[in-house]
């Protein structure tokens, strides 16, 4: 069984360690714990990682997060990976930091990563796993804040928080999507 498994987030040592890239954030500290790495590919980087006889292909697509929908399309054609194989990780402003929700379908929720994979795919019967980041912010400030660093706190709480999210992942591999959103969003 084969499985893409995409973080969103921005390519560049600007956007290191902010709020929109938590996506990336889950698989190098996934990748990192596995011992394996990620190589430099057409649309994004690229490694697997095999769980239980799973092979888990992680992408984060080089293509910024307002057009990943063309790396995502791109690597599930070449990896021959169904359409309910793909696991899509966002950030999401609605949810309060460190929540994390696993959905099965719907839509973009403002997220223009989302977006951009929804209208290249035609459809949204993809799994997504939203982690909350908050939206403590004064009115008008959103890009800035989705842009910003971690606080100390925040920063403190990511680590137990990334692993829950590396637990997410193998189950949805290994239990399926039901299964797995009715243990996990519980919690």
């Amino acid at each position: 069984m084969k499985y893409l498994v995409t973080g969103l987030g921005n390519v560049g040592d600007e956007y290191h360690n902010t709020r929109h890239n938590i996506g990336f954030a889950i698989l190098d500290a996934l990748a990192k714990a596995s011992g394996i790495v990620f190589s430099d590919r057409r649309y994004g980087f690229i490694t697997e990682y095999r769980f239980k006889s799973r092979t888990f292909v992680l992408l984060k697509p080089n293509t910024y997060v307002n057009l990943s929908g063309k790396a995502v399309n791109y690597w599930l054609q070449k990896e021959s990976v169904p359409i309910e194989n793909l696991l899509v990780l966002a950030d999401d402003l609605s949810l309060p930091f460190g929540t994390v929700r696993l959905r099965s379908k719907g839509g973009d929720g403002g997220h223009n990563g989302l977006t951009s994979i929804i209208e290249t795919l035609g459809h949204q019967q993809f799994a997504r796993l939203r982690f909350g980041i908050g939206g403590d912010f004064p009115y008008g400030t959103q890009v800035d804040y989705v842009l910003g660093k971690w606080t100390p706190e925040e920063t403190m709480a990511l680590p137990e928080k990334l692993i829950l999210c590396h637990e997410i992942i193998r189950s949805f591999g290994t239990q399926g999507i039901e299964r797995t959103m009715n243990t996990f969003n519980r919690k």
